[in-house]
This record gives C-alpha cells, sequence and structure tokens, in this order.
C-alpha cells in the first residue's frame, strides 16, 4: 500500500511556511509523504542544463526551497515531494486535495470588515475541497483560557476540539477528529452550542429551568451522535460541553488552547448560499490554533 499524501499550499508567505511546519509535523506522526506544493502561471518549461541567471522559474523554486530547507531541519528522515505547478493556484490545490489525505494552507488574520467582504484563495478551496483543508496562522500559539470561562470549560491539557452540530450526519468530521486525537494521543472535546428558545428569556434575564431543559436534552443528542465513534476509539478520552449558545459563540469560547479546532463543511448547500456556513467562517477568520474544515454530507 502506498503511503498516504499530505500536501501544503506554498505562497511564501510567513503563514505558508507555519502550514509546512504544521504538515510536516502532521506527516512525520503519521508516516505519510509531505508534498510542497507551488503553483506559478507563468512558470516555464525550461531544459535541466539552463543556466541560473536565465531561469524564469527561480523565484518559484525559492519558494520551494526555503520550506523545504525549514522542514528538512524538523524532520531530515521525512518523505518529501517538491512540486512545481504551472497553473492558477486555486485549481492547483484543488486538484492537490483530491489526491491527498488533508491539505494544509497559510491563514492571515483579518478585520472585522475584512473578514466578510474579501475571498482569498485559502477560502475559495476551503469551500469547494472534497478533502480536508487545515489554516494555519504564521506564528500561532495555544492561548491561556478566557478567565470568566475557566470553570465551564476544560482546557487544563492539550486537546483537539471539534464543533458538531446535530442537525444531521457528519461522519467524516467526528471520524477526522477522532483519529486526530488518537494520533496525537489528547483527549477529544466535542462541543455543541444550542441557542435558547424565545420563552427562555423573561424580564429578569434566563428562565434557569428552560436553560437546563435545553442544555440536558442537547447534551443526551450529544452523547448518542459520539457514542459509535467512542467505541471505534475506545483509547480517547472525551470531554463533552454543552453550551446554552449559539454555535458560532459556543466554538469560540471553548478553544483557547486547543491544539487543533475542526468543524465541518457541508458538501451541497442550498443555492445561492455560502459555501462556508457561519461557524467555518467564524473559526476561519478569527481562532488562531490550526483549524480543520472537513467536508461532508
Amino acid at each position: 500500500m502506498e503511503p498516504e499524501v499530505i500536501t501544503v499550499g506554498l505562497d511564501g508567505s510567513t503563514e505558508s511556511l507555519a502550514a509546512a511546519r504544521w504538515a510536516a509535523d502532521e506527516a512525520e506522526r503519521r508516516n505519510a509523504v509531505l508534498r510542497l506544493l507551488h503553483a506559478w502561471i507563468l512558470l516555464a518549461a525550461e531544459a535541466p542544463d539552463t543556466p541560473p541567471d536565465r531561469d524564469q522559474n527561480v523565484g518559484a523554486r525559492q519558494v520551494v526551497d526555503r520550506a523545504l530547507a525549514e522542514v528538512r531541519e524538523r524532520h531530515p528522515h521525512l518523505q518529501i515531494i517538491e512540486d512545481l505547478v504551472g497553473s492558477e493556484a486555486e485549481p492547483a490545490l484543488l486538484q492537490a486535495a483530491g489526491a491527498s489525505r488533508m491539505l494544509a494552507l497559510g491563514s492571515r488574520a483579518l478585520t472585522a470588515w475584512e473578514s466578510y467582504v474579501l475571498g482569498d484563495v485559502s477560502l475559495a478551496v476551503v469551500g469547494r475541497a472534497e478533502s480536508p483543508v487545515v489554516l494555519v496562522r504564521g506564528g500561532w500559539s495555544a492561548n491561556p483560557p478566557p478567565p470568566e470561562f475557566a470553570d465551564r470549560l476544560p482546557r487544563s491539557e492539550p486537546r483537539i476540539v471539534v464543533g458538531v452540530s446535530l442537525h444531521g450526519p457528519c461522519d467524516p468530521l467526528l471520524g477526522f477528529a477522532f483519529d486526530a486525537a488518537a494520533t496525537r494521543g489528547v483527549p477529544l472535546q466535542a462541543v455543541h452550542g444550542r441557542a435558547l428558545p424565545v420563552h427562555a428569556y423573561v424580564p429578569w434575564g434566563v428562565d434557569p429551568d428552560v436553560a437546563d431543559d435545553v442544555t440536558k436534552e442537547a447534551d443526551g443528542e450529544l452523547r448518542e451522535s459520539l457514542r459509535p465513534w467512542q467505541e471505534r476509539f475506545p483509547e480517547v478520552p472525551v470531554q463533552l460541553t454543552v453550551l446554552p449558545e449559539n454555535p458560532t459563540r459556543a466554538m469560540v469560547q471553548s478553544v483557547p488552547g486547543a491544539e487543533l479546532l475542526v468543524i465541518g463543511r457541508r458538501r451541497h448547500r442550498p443555492p445561492f448560499a455560502p459555501r462556508v456556513g457561519p461557524v467555518a467562517h467564524a473559526a476561519i477568520h478569527h481562532v488562531t490554533c490550526p483549524v480543520a474544515v472537513v467536508p461532508h454530507d
């Protein structure tokens, strides 16, 4: 059986180098092959003996060479493929994603305005790729939990966080999350946010009985959804977090300190709807740890 391939898209940015480091660590962990891919539409066909001063592709080669040198220093025995593609970035990355276990891309932080009006290659690829896409910030680090949530959310140890909507089957999402936790030997925290119904709000705030009923119902549904995967991965400790919040806020509250956030993207969305839902959109632009977006039906 041929080893799996993990591809990282390179553009020479600090963020893409961070993605290369993350992808190399993941490839080493899984005994996979790392592909360093750089797509440049002006890539020229040249003879092997072309003099350096006449090499039109020198800039493209430097992008890959820089990533290769950094990865080799950390993983001297890792099997690596260097791939220069004469194409626009988006189609090249989508094709690579289809032939890879996962695709890693650099992701830059955006302002609140930019995050809703600007698209980029990473967002376009996330919305169309048929395999998981992992977005990595430049220089990301695990942050401590906000003090106001420290007593509500378990963050005392490294973990994988997965956001579960419970609106339908999401086996690829849960499979990816449990596998990520098992591969790293860390717990999995499953997070579900459920907005309270209108009648939960009373003049003095929130009716605690209604909030408790909603939380208990969601907790039972979450446990049932996770049960087959816990049986398949008995070695993975699972922490359940159910919050009476909208899903986006629940995810943002739960993720600080995580090694990886895993969220889903439905392949089949209504016509004219965004390819990426609101929770994934918020995570892509505002969460600092690596974010894995997993397509599922």
